[in-house]
C-alpha cells in the first residue's frame, strides 16, 4: 500500500519515497470525487450524512498534501520539483472544481437552512459558515463562462506561485563569494567563521571560507564584517535576488512573474465582484474594510515616524564618529547598527549567543510553557522522521498524548530559508467517537551546530523559535473536534500571528530567560548584569524596525489595491513612493526587494502582510494582562489557553479576544512595548 494513504496522524517516513507522491494524491482526489458525486446523487444535507464524510475526505486529502509540500520545502530536488509542479495542478484544479460545484454548494446550504441546524455545536455552524463563504469566493454562482475563466486564473496562480519560489531559491543558492583568508573577514565572530569554513568544504574548496545569501551566513556578514566592500557586495547580491539586477541579472528574473501574478489575482478579485484584490482579501480578515487597514498603518506611522528619524540620525551621527566620514549607506546601517547598541548598552548577539545553545533553549521553552498552560514536551527519537535534524516530540496533558510535532532547526542546501510552522496532522472527531490528534511541522534555519559544539543561537533567533512555537501551540492545543476551525483552520489571516508573536514575549523576562540561558562551556546563567543590559537595548531602533515592516506592509496593500494592468503597473514605483512616505532610509535604485517578497507572491500573506502588524497589537494587549497578573500566573495562562488557543476558528476573532481580554484590542500596549510612550 501507498505509504501516504494510511491516514496516519505521523507519516512512515522511513517508507516514505517521492515517487509514492503522485499515485497518491491522485487515488486520493479520484476516492473524494467519487464520494462528492454518491452524496450528491443521494441528496444528503445533514451534518452526520454530508459535512462530516465530507471532512473524513478532505482531511484524508490535506494529509496527503501537508507531506507532499512539506518535502518541498525541506527537501527541494530537481525530481522532487517536476512531480509537484503535476501535483500542484492536479490540486488546483480539484480545489476549483469543488468550489464551484452548484449542487455541492446547495447540499450545505440546505444544511444551513435546516430547523436543526442550531442545535449543532457552535464549531459545526462556524465551519458551515465558512464553507458557504469559501464556495462563495471560489465563483460557485459565476456563470459557466466565468468558472472557466476563473478555473484557469487560479491554475495559473498556483503555477505562477511556484514559478516565483523556485527562482528566489534558485537565485539565493547560485551566488556564492569565495575568500581564500579569515584576515580578508575582519570583524566577523568565530561562530560565523566556522560555518563559513564548513560552508567552503561543503562546495568542495580546500580551504578558505564561502559567503552565501543564506541568512545565517548573510546577517553575520551585515552585522560584523569591517570591510564595508563586502557588505555592499553581499548586500547587492541578496537584495537582487532572482531580478533584472545584481551579478545574475536577468536570471530567475520574477519581474514578469510578478506582473503575471498581479493580473491574474485582480482578474480574479473582478470576476467575484470585488472592487481589488485587497478587497477580496478582507473577506476572510478580522479588518473590515481596505479604508481601516491603511488607516492603521498610517497611525501606527504617524506614531512611530518621529522615534525612526531621531534612530536614524543618532546612527548617522555614530558612523560619522567612528569612520571619519559623511557617507552612510544602506549595507553600513546593520554594521553601525550593532556597534552603537553594544557601545551604548555594552551588549551584542554575538556576546549573547553562547548562552543559548539548542538544548538549553528548548529545554527553557519547553518548561516555560508547562508551567503557562499546564502541558509536558518530550523528545521522542524513536520515532521516524524525514531527516536526520528533525525530531518528533510530544505532547501531553494530565499524562496523555494529546499532540506531536516535527522539529526542523537548521539550515541546509535544498531547504526553502525562512522559519514556519505548517499543518501535519488536524484535530477532529473520528467516526468512532475518538479524537485525532494533531501534529504539526515546526521549521527553522539556524546554524546548524559545528566542530561537536552545539548550535548557539543569537537572541533574535531565540524569540524566532518561540514565534513559531507559537503557532505551533495554537495548532496543538485546541480543544475543537471540527477540522474546519480547529486549531489554526479558519482563524482569520490577520489573527493568525496572534499566538505567535504574544508567546515571544517570554523571551524578554528576567524570569523566563533563566530558565532557557546557560554558557555552553561554562555552564553559568546569564549574568545579571548582561541580563539587565539586554533588557534595556530592547527598544533599540524599535521605530525603525516598526517603520520598516510598515514600508513592507503598506507596499503591500496598496500594490493590490491600487493595481491595474492598464493604467499602474509599475511595481518599482510604487515601491519608491510607499517609501518616500514611510521609510527613513532609502536604498539604491538598483534594489529589487519585491523580487523576493516570497510572503505576498508565493506564501500567504498577498494583501494581507498587513497582519502581522495587526497581530502584534492584539498579542501586546493579550500579554499586558500577564504583566498585571503575573507572566507565571496559572490562572491568566489557563484562561489564555482556554479562550484563545483552544477555540481555533470556531468563534469570531473579537469575541475570543474580548473573552480573554475584558475589552476590544487598544494599541497603546504595542507603543509602550516599543518604547513610544506617547
Amino acid at each position: 500500500m501507498n505509504p501516504l494513504l494510511t491516514d496516519s496522524v505521523r507519516p512512515d517516513f522511513d517508507a516514505i519515497v517521492i515517487t509514492d507522491f503522485e499515485p497518491a494524491m491522485e487515488q486520493v482526489l479520484k476516492d473524494n470525487r467519487h464520494l462528492v458525486s454518491e452524496l450528491i446523487a443521494k441528496g444528503l444535507d445533514s451534518w452526520d450524512e454530508l459535512a462530516f464524510p465530507l471532512e473524513a475526505a478532505d482531511d484524508h486529502l490535506n494529509k496527503v498534501w501537508a507531506v507532499i509540500s512539506h518535502y518541498n520545502s525541506v527537501l527541494n530536488s530537481d525530481e522532487l520539483r517536476e512531480i509537484y509542479k503535476r501535483i500542484i495542478a492536479l490540486l488546483t484544479d480539484y480545489n476549483t472544481e469543488m468550489g464551484q460545484n452548484f449542487e455541492l454548494y446547495q447540499a450545505y446550504q440546505r444544511l444551513a437552512d435546516r430547523d436543526d441546524f442550531s442545535s449543532l455545536s457552535q464549531a459545526q455552524q462556524q465551519s458551515i459558515k465558512h464553507i458557504l463563504r469559501g464556495f462563495k469566493l471560489s465563483g460557485v454562482a459565476l456563470p459557466d463562462s466565468a468558472k472557466e475563466q476563473y478555473s484557469e486564473l487560479k491554475k495559473k496562480l498556483s503555477s505562477l506561485s511556484n514559478v516565483f519560489s523556485e527562482n528566489v531559491l534558485d537565485a539565493t543558492q547560485a551566488w556564492t563569494h569565495h575568500i581564500e583568508s579569515k584576515d580578508l573577514l575582519p570583524g566577523l565572530p568565530e561562530s560565523a567563521l566556522q560555518l563559513l569554513e564548513s560552508l567552503a568544504k561543503e562546495h568542495g574548496h580546500e580551504s578558505g571560507y564561502l559567503l552565501t545569501l543564506d541568512v545565517p551566513c548573510y546577517l553575520p556578514v551585515m552585522t560584523y564584517c569591517e570591510d564595508a566592500s563586502i557588505r555592499e557586495k553581499i548586500y547587492q547580491a541578496f537584495m537582487t535576488r532572482a531580478s533584472d539586477q545584481g551579478p545574475h541579472a536577468g536570471k530567475w528574473d520574477n519581474s514578469e512573474t510578478i506582473q503575471e501574478i498581479l493580473v491574474a489575482r485582480q482578474a480574479v478579485a473582478k470576476l467575484l465582484s470585488f472592487d481589488n484584490y485587497a478587497q477580496q482579501s478582507l473577506a476572510t480578515k478580522m479588518a473590515d474594510s481596505v479604508d481601516e487597514v491603511v488607516e492603521f498603518l498610517e497611525l501606527l506611522a504617524d506614531k512611530g515616524s518621529a522615534f525612526a528619524k531621531q534612530e536614524l540620525e543618532d546612527l548617522k551621527a555614530f558612523a560619522k564618529e567612528e569612520s571619519g566620514s559623511d557617507e552612510f549607506n544602506i549595507w553600513d546601517s546593520a554594521f553601525y547598527s550593532e556597534k552603537l547598541k553594544h557601545k551604548r548598552f555594552d551588549i551584542s548577539q554575538e556576546v549573547l549567543r553562547p548562552y543559548f545553545p539548542v538544548p538549553i533553549v528548548l529545554n527553557g521553552l519547553f518548561e516555560i510553557v508547562k508551567r503557562l498552560f499546564s502541558i509536558e514536551v518530550l523528545a521522542k527519537p524513536e520515532v521516524s522522521s524525514f531527516h536526520p535534524d528533525a525530531c518528533y516530540y510530544s505532547i501531553s496533558s494530565n499524562g496523555e498524548e494529546i499532540a506531536g510535532f516535527y522539529l526542523d532547526l537548521y539550515a541546509r542546501k535544498n531547504k526553502r530559508g525562512g522559519a514556519w510552522m505548517a499543518d501535519c496532522s488536524s484535530r477532529r472527531r473520528l467516526e468512532d467517537g475518538s479524537i485525532q490528534m494533531p501534529v504539526a511541522f515546526l521549521v527553522c534555519n539556524f546554524t546548524p551546530p559545528v566542530d561537536g559544539k552545539p548550535s548557539l543561537l543569537t537572541h533574535n533567533e531565540v524569540t524566532t523559535l518561540f514565534h513559531e512555537f507559537g503557532h505551533g501551540l495554537h495548532h496543538m492545543l485546541t480543544t475543537v473536534d471540527v477540522a474546519g476551525v480547529s486549531g489554526i483552520s479558519g482563524v482569520p489571516w490577520d489573527v493568525v500571528e496572534l499566538p505567535s508573536q504574544f508567546l515571544e514575549n517570554w523571551c524578554w523576562q528576567e524570569e523566563s530567560l533563566a530558565m532557557m540561558s546557560q554558557h555552553y562551556e561554562t555552564g553559568e546563567s546569564l549574568p545579571k548584569e548582561m541580563l539587565d543590559k539586554m533588557l534595556e537595548a530592547k527598544h533599540f531602533q524599535s521605530g525603525m524596525m516598526m517603520m520598516r515592516q510598515i514600508e513592507f506592509s503598506l507596499f503591500d496593500f496598496l500594490l493590490h489595491r491600487d493595481f491595474s494592468e492598464t493604467e499602474n503597473n509599475d511595481v518599482l514605483a510604487l515601491m519608491d513612493y510607499v517609501r518616500n512616505k514611510v521609510s527613513v532610509i532609502k536604498p539604491p535604485e538598483y534594489t529589487r526587494f519585491s523580487h523576493s517578497f516570497s510572503h505576498i507572491f508565493s506564501g500567504g500573506y498577498a494583501a494581507g502582510y498587513y497582519s502581522y502588524k495587526w497581530a502584534e497589537v492584539l498579542a501586546a494587549d493579550a500579554f499586558s494582562r500577564f504583566e498585571e497578573e503575573g507572566i507565571f500566573n496559572t490562572q491568566t495562562g489557563l484562561d489564555y489557553k482556554e479562550q484563545i488557543l483552544q477555540k481555533g476558528g470556531s468563534l469570531e476573532a473579537m469575541d475570543m479576544f474580548v473573552n480573554f481580554r475584558g475589552r476590544k484590542p487598544s494599541v497603546d500596549p504595542l507603543l509602550k512595548q516599543a518604547g513610544m510612550k506617547i
